[in-house]
């Protein structure tokens, strides 16, 4: 009980109920954060219903806390842009369709970030969430096993992929080296060497394969 009633407490969006109408959450989220209202009103005139109501409240109650005592006068201005309100847009939508709560989470993070730190260039952003839109959970897993530090241990040699299945040890090794060629191919990492030999803390410390765009993304993975 005392979970539930600390959960209620940081939802500022509230569940909608069997039969209800859509429910109008701009208001709520206007409360919060009052510079964000438009944009919110503009998406969800076409997202009401089901689990992808509750996918896209999910992803915008996160922002609204994350926002909640935030101020910026450049923030309020770069919401007002074309460019925020089409990324909030497209953001939003792919929330809503996602199945992952992990990837969800992800979304949340990033728009909180976008909101938070206005200056990234939109092209750069828009590729940001294209890649999101590709990735896997079991994608998530392999950067997040990449990005361990070396554990302990000793010996005289290893290879990447030696570590990888020791980290993820319910995914066969097939599975590995495709989920690492897709990242690779995505430019996230750079591991094109899965099966060579080298010394054991070489094996284990795969931290620099990750690529300075896979770091970006492990900022968000790893805040939430």
């Amino acid at each position: 009980m005392e979970e539930n009633s600390e959960s209620s407490r940081k939802d500022l969006i509230p569940r909608k109920a069997p039969g209800d109408a859509p429910l109008d959450i701009a208001a709520v989220v206007t409360s919060a954060v009052p510079y964000l209202g438009g944009p919110v009103s503009a998406v969800l005139s076409g997202i009401s219903a089901g689990r992808k109501y509750e996918r896209v409240r999910e992803v915008l109650n996160g922002v609204a806390q994350d926002l909640k005592d935030f101020k910026s006068k450049a923030s309020e201005e770069y919401v007002k842009t074309e460019d925020f309100q089409e990324l909030f847009e497209k953001t939003l939508h792919q929330a809503a369709e996602e199945r992952s709560e992990e990837k969800r989470q992800i979304y949340r993070a990033f728009l909180t970030d976008a909101i938070a730190s206005p200056g990234e260039p939109y092209d750069e952003q828009i590729r940001f969430l294209k890649t999101l839109d590709e990735l896997q959970p079991d994608h998530l897993r392999i950067i997040k096993a990449l990005s361990q530090p070396p554990e302990g241990g000793s010996g005289m040699s290893g290879s990447p992929s030696n570590t990888l299945s020791q980290r993820l040890p319910d995914i066969p090794h097939e599975r590995i080296a495709d989920l690492v060629q897709q990242l690779n191919d995505l430019r996230v990492i750079g591991l094109t060497s899965l099966n060579t030999m080298m010394t054991f803390h070489g094996a284990q410390d795969l931290r620099h394969s990750i690529q300075p765009y896979g770091r970006r993304l492990l900022a968000f993975i790893v805040e939430h």
